[in-house]
């Protein structure tokens, strides 16, 4: 069995032949296995350097951050929208009638081996975050609650743009996974009340959701933060995977509830013990452990765990190494020893 179809088992609610782990950490060196998911998205909507700016297609800055690993986020003090009204003036969709869709899906998924992976096909950033990158959460937070038609038209803008970009994607990359992306929560909270999701961002991800519906994807919502308030409304547009699905949720309630509904990916402590600096190897390895016994029990659960940090960091090296191990030493074999 190919870790392809092993994962494809989990998405369909049956129990694996052995636990797997999400793609964005791959299978260990030297394995000799493909990840089991392998997350694409159409380069034309990348980021691009521009006089030695990272930006993104609408024109937001971006800078990496050592402690973080080198992701990105919207340059401070230079976002590109100080008032929602105004949104016609600066947000300009760029012209892709140009594209052969045909050969750049060919070129981005030149590397994966579709026999081996699930093909996951990651669309943008979210509604709702590109609202914050545009504006800042000040000024974004406030457009939403003082003028929510402008929002909800500059959406409508966003989503008949992406809405063709993914139509064709689904077409030519044929994904087995949509994935859906937007961080509407904080570590405490949603940034939003149930009702203005439903108002002003749901429509939007549910446009998403069809499409890939529509190709007979398995939808994927990625949420960070303590957002189990919006899961009954995702079911909604189709999603059956969750992730990160972190620990500041009622995880064990949850998938006790959704059992056979909903998969985990994720249920790691990012931000608990094992990342806090001088961890030691048990600590590390012990969480591994721990995070499995509790959510691997009757499926709806693949493990995604990863420790953050400066790249070239040799206790963050350490750590990921530590948990690599434990992963593969005791959560390949879980399935087959309990």
């Amino acid at each position: 069995m190919t870790e392809r179809e092993n994962l494809l088992k989990v998405y369909r609610g049956e129990i694996p032949e052995w636990l797997p782990r999400y793609s964005l950490a791959p299978a260990m060196p030297g394995s000799g296995r493909f990840p089991a998911s392998a997350p694409v998205g159409p380069s034309v909507l990348g980021h691009r350097r521009v006089n030695g700016r990272d930006v993104d297609i609408w024109g937001v800055e971006y800078t990496p951050t050592e402690s973080t690993g080198g992701m990105a986020l919207p340059t401070p003090g230079k976002f590109i929208l100080t008032d929602i009204t105004k949104w016609r003036d600066v947000i300009k969709a760029p012209d892709l009638s140009g594209v052969d869709w045909e050969r750049m899906a060919a070129e981005d998924l030149k590397y994966v081996n579709r026999e081996e992976s699930v093909v996951e096909l990651m669309t943008h950033v979210g509604y709702f975050q590109h609202l914050m990158e545009f504006m800042g959460f000040s000024e974004g937070l406030t457009a939403m609650y003082e003028e929510p038609e402008e929002v909800i038209a500059l959406f409508e803008y966003l989503a008949d743009f992406y809405d063709d970009c993914y139509r064709k994607a689904a077409e030519y990359y044929k994904p087995d996974v949509l994935s859906i992306v937007d961080d509407t929560a904080t570590a405490n909270n949603p940034f939003f009340s149930l009702d203005m999701y439903r108002e002003l961002v749901k429509p939007y991800h549910a446009r998403l959701g069809k499409i890939g519906l529509d190709h007979g994807c398995f939808i994927n919502m990625h949420n960070c933060g303590r957002c189990e308030d919006f899961i009954e409304d995702w079911f909604d547009f189709g999603v059956s995977i969750w992730n990160p699905a972190q620990v500041m949720n009622d995880l064990t309630g949850i998938k006790k509830k959704y059992a056979g509904k909903l998969t985990l990916v994720g249920c790691w402590d990012s931000s608990g013990p094992p990342a806090w600096p001088g961890a030691t190897e048990e600590l590390v390895r012990s969480e591994v452990r721990k995070c499995i016994d509790t959510f691997a029990p009757n499926g709806n659960f693949v493990f995604w765990g990863s420790i953050y940090g400066p790249e070239n960091d040799p206790d963050r090296l350490n750590k990921t190494r530590w948990l690599a191990e434990e992963y593969e030493s005791y959560g390949r074999s879980w399935y087959k020893n309990h």
